[in-house]
């Protein structure tokens, strides 16, 4: 029955040239993989600062497994949080500048169980129309009502909040703080006045902001000063951090009730001691010195340079997240398929993830590139669209 089910749409995707298989990595997450057998330059990461694979984070995790074992054994609210787990939770506490963090066990778990925890019937969310999917997600499992504003757009934000605002107990408006389809940086401090002038709480997932954007890759809370004024900060641990997880950070009555409300972590095992502990190593990098954001920044500077001098359209980006519009999303495919088998590994984006017409080749930059690395790739996108 099961293949009835879905041979037709899977026919469809075929038929449109917009099957994939999954790709195969042999090697560790650096700029230069071995995909499929082959070794490319890797543009699929979100491993910003080349922690994933740095060997004081190997190091770290070695060293919790020899002390605390393979796994957890169970939810932190019963015998899963060692001492491990709540340094963690200090650690981020203390590198975002809040009074309490929590982690979870992933960024969407961190999303799809906060959401729901801290909005209840009678409430209402507004949330941006191009947040991410894990966003969304979470919106849906809460009982708030919900509205969505146009992205990156206090105006409309602020015709959503005089139309409806006054209807609600308790507003939240949610946003990505680095957008990452299209790199771009949410207006944080215009939706901060309008929080305030509308008495609503402030939640920003900041992703993609964290370890990249502010000082020492504090997030782009850092980046805009405004500590103390944001209510939720949403991270995770999985892109320039380099291990796995997400966290939530704000007050301690935040962190108190996500212990009692919060369902991935009443009924999911913890984080594996490793994870945690190489969280920890790469916090304490990051703390101890700003060299890996500033070799990103000069990396994507670089990078995006070349393109725009090559005459690429890379959109309105702000971040090292580096889309080159296509428009044509079969033309995207076969253009992505050319760079992987001419060394370069670098996905591309199609709807619904991106709006029809807007299909792109999305490049991750990061602090391990090199420069040659960059100019090569630049030359080996202008060979695979030529071949289109």
């Amino acid at each position: 029955m099961s293949n009835d089910l879905f041979d037709s749409k899977l026919n469809e995707l075929k038929s449109l040239k917009l099957f994939r298989n999954l790709h195969i990595s042999e090697s560790p997450n650096q700029s230069m993989q071995i995909i499929d057998g082959s070794q490319v330059i890797n543009f699929c990461s979100n491993n910003y600062l080349g922690f994933a694979n740095h060997e004081r984070l190997k190091m770290a995790a070695i060293k919790a497994i020899h002390e605390f074992g393979v796994g957890s054994g169970s939810v932190r609210t019963i015998n899963g949080n060692t001492s491990l787990h709540e340094m963690l939770d200090q650690k981020i506490a203390h590198f975002k500048h809040e009074k309490s963090a929590h982690h979870f066990q992933s960024g969407l778990n961190c999303n799809i169980g906060a959401i729901q925890a801290i909005a209840e019937e009678g409430d209402l969310i507004i949330s941006d129309e191009l947040n991410h999917a894990s966003i969304i997600d979470g919106v849906r499992l809460s009982k708030a009502a919900k509205k969505i504003y146009k992205s990156c757009n206090p105006n409309h934000l602020e015709e959503v909040l005089k139309e409806h605002r006054k209807n609600y107990k308790n507003t939240f408006i949610i946003t990505d703080g680095v957008f990452s389809m299209d790199g771009n940086i949410a207006p944080l401090p215009h939706i901060v006045e309008l929080a305030e002038k509308f008495e609503c709480f402030c939640y920003v997932d900041d992703a993609h902001g964290s370890g990249v954007l502010g000082k020492n890759g504090r997030g782009t809370i850092d980046h805009f000063n405004l500590h103390g004024k944001i209510d939720f900060i949403v991270g995770t641990l999985s892109k320039a951090i380099g291990s796995i997880g997400g966290y939530i950070a704000g007050s301690e009555e935040t962190y108190s009730w996500l212990n009692h409300r919060a369902r991935p972590l009443l009924f999911s095992t913890s984080l594996p001691p490793a994870s945690v502990a190489a969280s920890i190593e790469a916090i304490t990098m990051l703390e101890e010195s700003d060299e890996y954001s500033k070799t990103l920044w000069e990396n994507t500077h670089f990078f995006q340079n070349k393109l725009k001098e090559e005459g690429f359209d890379i959109n309105n980006t702000q971040t090292p997240i580096t889309p080159v519009i296509i428009g044509d999303e079969a033309k995207a495919m076969l253009v992505s398929k050319k760079l992987l088998e001419i060394g370069v590994y670098a996905s591309a984006i199609l709807f619904p993830t991106v709006p029809k017409g807007k299909a792109r080749i999305r490049f991750m930059v990061s602090a391990m590139h090199t420069k040659e690395q960059l100019e090569k790739t630049v030359e080996m996108l202008k060979i695979a669209i030529k071949h289109y």
